[in-house]
């Protein structure tokens, strides 16, 4: 009878995860080389080809397609079963920004907690200029967040688009001032959005400023103002109605991970995040 090697199995993850057998090796710790054999070994006990290798690409299978998630079911299970023997209980303070989270958020804390079951995971939402504080006092282990043009650090994500939304019915005239909802004074994204209407000199007023987010998306659809919303996010039923009122246009950000994890289990942990966040969210439009 046939039986998995969980590294082969972990190896195979990684590289359908990040797409490439570098950052793969990167991640595990060890060399391409290495990944590579570990690759071919599982392919050879499987008696399947489960990914395709080209100069310029990699990519899963048919058959590694189809192999990938009972993969993570059988990592997720060897994890708990070695977690049941453990005392290690581990914290991890994970702060995402109110702007950058979205319906992904639940299966990424999903996958983290598959993937270590002695991890307990407290999630903070605030607007980025809160989380990054806190991660700067030490109080969050990893912030994902919008970015922060006076920041370097970090690691990029991926980049985040914005644009004007409102409910199909909205109306704005041009001797009136836009009716502007926004999250609190402190939001970057509200930022955004005020610094392009005074550049392009349209006259703004504020609605509805703060109450959380459900109050901001209420608002919009409700056709009683605009807000700026990163495409993927805006609220279901909405335009962009940027050019209908010729708005001005909005400066792309990005979304960017402060982490001060060190022990290889958390780095673990946090690199799952990561790769779950980029897979769940495709291309970001």
């Amino acid at each position: 009878m046939k039986s998995l090697d969980v590294d082969a199995v972990r190896t195979f993850v990684a590289i359908a995860d990040l797409q490439s057998f570098t950052r793969a090796a990167e991640v595990l710790e060890t060399t391409q080389g290495a990944v590579s054999v570990k690759l071919k070994r599982l392919e050879q006990n499987l008696g399947r080809r489960l990914v395709e290798r080209t100069p310029r690409s990699v990519r899963l299978s048919a058959q590694g397609a189809l192999f990938l998630e009972p993969a993570r079911a059988f990592l997720s299970a060897h994890e708990q079963a070695l977690s049941a023997l453990s005392a290690d209980k581990r914290r991890f303070v994970l702060g995402i920004a109110a702007h950058v989270a979205g319906p992904e958020v639940p299966i990424l804390l999903a996958r983290l907690n598959a993937h270590d079951p002695c991890l307990t995971i407290e999630v903070r939402l605030e607007n980025s200029r809160v989380l990054l504080d806190a991660f700067d006092r030490g109080e969050l282990d990893a912030a994902i967040i919008r970015g922060d043009e006076d920041r370097r650090d970090g690691e990029v994500l991926g980049p985040e688009h914005f644009g004007w939304y409102a409910a199909p019915q909205f109306e704005h005239h041009e001797n009136t001032p836009l009716r502007l909802a926004a999250l609190s004074p402190a939001c970057g994204v509200r930022d955004i959005a005020t610094r392009a209407l005074d550049a392009a000199g349209i006259a703004w007023s504020e609605v509805f400023l703060g109450g959380g987010s459900s109050a901001v998306d209420a608002a919009v659809s409700a056709g009683l103002a605009t807000s700026v919303f990163p495409r993927r996010l805006a609220p279901a039923g909405t335009v962009d109605i940027g050019d209908r009122f010729r708005l001005p246009s909005l400066p792309s950000s990005e979304i960017v991970l402060h982490s001060t994890l060190t022990d290889p289990k958390s780095k673990a942990a946090l690199r799952t995040l990561v790769c779950a966040f980029r897979e769940h969210r495709g291309p970001i439009q």
